[in-house]
Order: C-alpha cells, then sequence, then structure tokens
C-alpha cells in the first residue's frame, strides 16, 4: 500500500502544510488514498459502528490538515493511526455517556406519576395497615416492630426479649395472618 511519501506527484512534506496556508483538494485526496482503507478498518476495530467511524475519520482529518505539518514524515502514518485512535477512544466514550443518560431517562419515563386516586388508595391502605398494627396483641406487635422497622433477625429479638426462637416465630407468624385478615376485611 502506497503512503503519502511515495504518492509520485506530491511529497509528504507539501500534503500537509501549516495551518496559515489553504490545503487544495489534491493534496486531501492523496492524504486519503495514501491512508484511507487501513485507517477505516483500523478505526472500526474500535469503534465497531460504522457511522461513528466515519465521524472519527473526519475529525482525524481535520486534524491531520490542522496539526500534521508537525509530525515527522517518517513518523506520519504513525501520529495519523494515533490520532485516530484517540478519536475513537474519545467517541465511543461520549457514545456510552450518551446511552447511560438515554437509559436513566428511559428509567425515569417508566416511572408513572401517581394519580390522586392512587395516593388515596395508598393512604388509605396505610391506615388500615397502622389500625390493625394497633389492634395486635401487645407481644405481637413487638415482635412485628423488632422485626420490620428495627430490621433485626429473629434470633436477635429472641434474645432481646428472652424468648425461644420459635416463640418469636409463632407471634409472627399469628400477627401476619391477623395483619392479611384485617386489610382484606378493610378493603
Amino acid at each position: 500500500m502506497a503512503n503519502a511519501n511515495d504518492h509520485p506527484s506530491i511529497p509528504h512534506a507539501e500534503i500537509l502544510k501549516p495551518p496559515n496556508r489553504t490545503v487544495d483538494a489534491t493534496r486531501l485526496v492523496a492524504l486519503y488514498e495514501s491512508h484511507g482503507p487501513e485507517l477505516r478498518r483500523f478505526v472500526l476495530g474500535v469503534t465497531r459502528d460504522p457511522e461513528l467511524t466515519d465521524d472519527v475519520l473526519q475529525t482525524t482529518y481535520a486534524k491531520a490538515i490542522e496539526l500534521g505539518h508537525t509530525a515527522r514524515a517518517e513518523t506520519f502514518k504513525g501520529w495519523l493511526f494515533r490520532v485516530a485512535f484517540h478519536e475513537a477512544l474519545a467517541a465511543r466514550r461520549k457514545g456510552e455517556t450518551r446511552e447511560q443518560g438515554t437509559r436513566r431517562l428511559a428509567r425515569l419515563s417508566r416511572q408513572t406519576v401517581e394519580q390522586p386516586d392512587e395516593r388515596l388508595i395508598r393512604d388509605e391502605t396505610v391506615d388500615s395497615v397502622r389500625q390493625a398494627l394497633g389492634d395486635l396483641p401487645a407481644e405481637q406487635r413487638q415482635v412485628v416492630w423488632a422485626r420490620m422497622y428495627e430490621e433485626k433477625t429473629f434470633a436477635e429479638i429472641a434474645q432481646e426479649f428472652r424468648l425461644p426462637l420459635g416463640t418469636v416465630l409463632t407471634r409472627m407468624r399469628l400477627a401476619l395472618d391477623k395483619l392479611r385478615r384485617s386489610v382484606r376485611l378493610g378493603e
């Protein structure tokens, strides 16, 4: 494959001129013909996205036109590939950030806004559960409170109240049965 130095009509130094001079279409075409297909394959391997690859190549060639004159002729190809690699990584990061934002927005849109009647039903349910908790015998209410609100294990509750583990488990089961019946009756 030919490179810019081997281009028969335009030497490497002439392909890229400092930014204060213009780069004509012939020079740009020579640069692309020298490295384009290989560079495209390389960038596609990094991005795994043909559209993103096109964007990265465009940015890479823009930088080559802008700054390519600063690269030494014998290392120009490496410089060009390094610029393309960094541009590809930056584009991928930018795409991943955009994708994360899109996922976040999708999650937010799935969360529905609570309607007034839903809030009323929820509040009534909470009130009926509170009422049912208040109607429980004290020993069952203590076990439910320690388990649900203090997030203690059944073993911790048994130790705290100096009760056998089986007694604590039975009190919890009886309390939950009463709560289910009370809430169902309230519906």
